[in-house]
């Protein structure tokens, strides 16, 4: 099973179980949308790299950024008028060049667990902010035929294979109700993700999402 299919899965699974406990819940808000994911190029400076190179072990590199178009879907619970937690998964579509030399693609993903607040409840605008803790996943991929430096293997070399790395996560937006239920949501976040410099330049990564949903019960 893809970790697409598995993180759809179990933010099904959350709905389900919000939607199931909606009597206690004052509303449950699924939403789904795009957005960007940026941050700058990593150095592998005790390996003696260049500014802006990554060291796989054989040569330095140019070190990739973080970019490209991602997509993200999660759900809000709302259990107080004005308090609440939320999940969420946003992932990028396409694989990225890593270490094109040595033929290694890769796909950012970020799960988080958050406090969710709205200070103020309108009928049609009501700003939010939230802040948690989470997963920054790194995924990389290995070509062997097409690397051009001899590597074929991730693990001797600190950018790593597959990591994870531990995050703290805050964002803040707004709920714009367009049509009954029916709502779009704009949305500043900010990942800190500790050890990121592995890998990028920085262990904070900014993101903006733009999503859209629907809300079960009053809002």
């Amino acid at each position: 099973m893809s970790r697409l299919t598995t993180a759809a899965v179990l933010l099904l699974c959350l709905l389900l179980w919000g939607t199931r406990n909606l009597a206690r819940a004052q509303n449950v808000s699924p939403f789904f949308g795009l957005g960007i994911a940026r941050d700058s190029q990593g150095t592998s400076a005790k390996e003696g790299c260049p500014t802006g190179q990554l060291f796989d072990g054989v040569v330095c590199e140019t070190a990739p950024k973080m970019d490209g178009l991602f997509g993200v879907f999660g759900v809000d619970f709302m259990f107080k008028k004005h308090l609440g937690v939320s999940g969420e998964y946003a992932f990028r579509f396409k694989r990225a060049p890593f270490l094109p030399g040595d033929g290694l693609t890769m796909r950012p993903a970020f799960y988080d667990l958050n406090a969710l607040w709205q200070p103020a409840s309108g009928r049609r605008l009501i700003p939010f902010l939230e802040a948690g803790v989470g997963i920054v996943k790194i995924s990389e991929f290995l070509d062997p035929a097409a690397s051009i430096t001899g590597v074929t293997s991730t693990s001797g070399f600190s950018a790593g294979s597959d990591r994870n790395h531990f995050q703290f996560h805050a964002a803040a937006g707004a709920k714009l109700y367009v049509h009954g239920n029916i709502f779009v949501k704009p949305q500043f976040d900010l990942h800190y993700a500790a050890h990121l410099t592995d890998q990028f330049g920085r262990n904070t990564i900014i993101q903006f999402m733009g999503s859209v949903g629907y809300t079960f019960g009053a809002h």
